[in-house]
């Protein structure tokens, strides 16, 4: 009798112990929100990150504080969400599961995440205005669609995650589907624009893989990159790069997938000013990087700028733990230099310019040091460039008199020896030989300056620091863009398809104009070329430069103002030269005494 009471109280505690881990397992139980305790954020710096490459977690390593509480909901919590519901507010329903928005600011940035899928649904950067807000990096026009979100089956998962809220900095998502537990675990740090994602499946003894259709899971980052825009215009772009063999490459194929990523340290998604990068460390785990179409969004504006990450199933596993760093902010390299794994790459000049337009860079900013007005400084370095390029600018002007000297003498060649070109190309070289004259001389100057306008069209036109960089308030408000007088969202002026009026094409015309006229030399009036060169070409750059940032307008503008300055100088000074020395040989010339009568020899 003694050993069948024994036996059954053993047999109810089974089954009483049975009962509570099912009913633990199929059940989440509502718990009431509690406030969690804040404890220190953790500091990583650029170094700890190579170190963590270096030294991986090893796979017993727990990612879940699990003394922290917990924000849990019903069973009911694996239904789909209807599109266009992610609020910021938590709402509660006592049968039915709740939405929830987890906000953290980093001071650079104002995090938004909801608990749908455990994604992040803004990421709006605190020191970078747009318009009359800031830049949300995350930009879509459906409401609904998310970053980072996990997908087992092609769509990103609407799952109502529980969440942990472990720090003022940290925060988990929970999710138990398909018998295994989903951790999507972010951590950010402080006026950073990087932050690390650790995703977790963790299948305890009921999962022993983890493949779906021949991976473990997809994480994806998409849409778009901010800021917002209806249409990305000539002067913006959206390009999609990777990062391998020690070499930034560009990714030029539509919706191409990278399968061989064993030298490929990171991915990014750039645009003009902004960038997304993606740092996966898997170390020795096989992914596949796929890019979609970034080169014209279109009407298809929430598929374009896509990244997806596609991890290699996981087999005879019950748990995988995957770290993952990426950043979200401007494109400059005075922030990503601080990181680590040469992501500064992606804000490097490229093409054989690059040199000089580092060196225009450097002394754009040391103007604004002093100045404290990008427009001034814009100003200040063309006129340093002008000085600079004086002596070349002041032979160009001497070939050109000289040319113009010449040119009877030239005429003439050309016209004794019009039938017979080579003997004229012969005749001719020997002309230039004989009065010491280079042809080219003349053209070399403004041949040497072709670079320099070239280099500083790429630096006003990507330099992050000119972004809303203001000139003239109330009309110059950003030099980085196209200014104008007066804009209409509903008119556009027929087949050029322009809606703003602009001032600076307009003053640019004007002192292009206005310079041909004054350098224009005698004898070129009746030159058909030169008169297209000097008033045709004006208005066929008008139309050229009418939607250019203002910031190289106004370079050109004062470049042509001081060019004229210069020409009438060297004009002037070259005219007074000239009259002196006629003066002076007219006077020589009177004053000579003329020689007397030889005498006869005698012999």
């Amino acid at each position: 009798m003694e050993k069948n009471t024994i036996l059954a109280v053993v047999l109810c505690s089974l089954v009483l112990i049975t009962s509570f881990m099912l009913q633990g397992f199929f059940t989440q139980r509502r718990q009431p929100v509690q406030q969690t305790q804040q404890t220190q954020p953790v500091q990583q710096s650029a170094e700890e990150i190579t170190q963590a490459q270096q030294n991986p977690p090893s796979p017993d390593q727990s990612l879940v504080d699990l003394q922290a509480p917990v924000i849990t909901t019903d069973t009911a919590a694996n239904s789909a969400i209807p599109s266009g519901q992610i609020d910021t507010s938590v709402q509660e329903s006592a049968a039915a599961p709740y939405q929830q928005s987890v906000k953290i600011d980093t001071g650079v940035m104002l995090v938004e995440l909801t608990n749908i899928g455990g994604d992040i649904v803004s990421w709006k950067l605190n020191e970078h205005s747009d318009r009359e807000d800031y830049v949300d990096m995350i930009f879509s026009r459906n409401k609904d669609s998310r970053a980072f979100s996990i997908a087992f089956d092609g769509q990103p998962l609407s799952d109502f995650f529980q969440v942990n809220r472990v720090s003022e900095f940290i925060v988990e998502f929970i999710s138990v589907r398909r018998g295994f537990k989903l951790i999507k675990r972010y951590e950010f740090q402080p006026n950073e624009y990087m932050f690390k994602l650790i995703v977790t499946l963790d299948g305890e003894y009921n999962v022993q893989s983890f493949n779906f259709a021949g991976n473990a899971y997809t994480l994806s980052f998409g849409p778009q990159i901010g800021p917002m825009f209806e249409k990305l215009d000539i002067y913006d772009f959206r390009k999609n790069h990777m990062y391998t063999n020690g070499k930034l490459k560009e990714i030029t194929k539509k919706n191409e997938l990278i399968t061989d990523n064993r030298m490929t340290a990171w991915a990014a998604i750039s645009g003009k000013y902004f960038t997304f990068i993606a740092i996966p460390m898997l170390y020795n785990t096989p992914y596949s990087l796929g890019f979609s179409d970034a080169a014209e969004p279109g009407p298809s504006v929430d598929t374009a700028s896509r990244l997806n990450i596609f991890r290699s199933s996981a087999n005879s596993v019950t748990k995988i733990e995957d770290i993952y760093f990426f950043y979200l902010g401007p494109k400059t390299q005075n922030v990503l230099k601080n990181y680590d794994y040469n992501i500064a790459e992606i804000a490097s000049s490229r093409g054989i310019l690059a040199p000089l337009e580092n060196v225009l860079k450097w002394l754009l900013l040391a103007l604004y040091k002093v100045v404290n007005n990008y427009g001034i400084a814009i100003i200040l370095l063309t006129l340093l460039i002008k000085i600079l390029f004086f002596p070349l600018t002041k032979k160009g002007s001497e070939g050109t008199l000289r040319m113009q000297a010449l040119a009877p003498k030239i005429k003439e060649i050309q016209d004794k020896y019009k039938g017979n070109p080579q003997k004229l190309q012969t005749e001719m070289a020997n002309f230039y030989k004989q009065e010491g004259y280079n042809p080219l001389s003349g053209c070399l100057p403004l041949l040497l300056q072709i670079p320099i306008f070239i280099a500083m069209y790429g630096l006003f036109n990507n330099h992050f620091d000119l972004r809303g960089a203001s000139f003239i308030p109330g009309w110059i408000p950003d030099l980085s863009v196209p200014e104008y007088i007066a804009r209409s969202d509903t008119f556009r002026f027929p087949f050029l398809g322009w809606n703003a009026l602009r001032g600076l094409p307009f003053i640019y015309v004007a002192s292009q104009l206005l310079y041909g006229k004054v350098t224009q030399m005698p004898g070129q009036q009746s030159n058909t070329q030169m008169k297209f060169m000097l008033y045709v070409m004006p208005v066929i750059f008008f139309f050229i430069l009418y939607n250019v940032p203002s910031g190289l307008l106004i370079y050109w503008i004062f470049s042509n103002l001081l060019t004229l300055v210069q020409q009438v100088i060297i004009n002037k000074f070259f005219i007074e030269k000239k009259r002196a020395a006629q003066a002076q040989a007219q006077a020589e010339q009177e004053t000579k005494i003329a020689p007397g009568k030889k005498k006869k020899k005698n012999f």
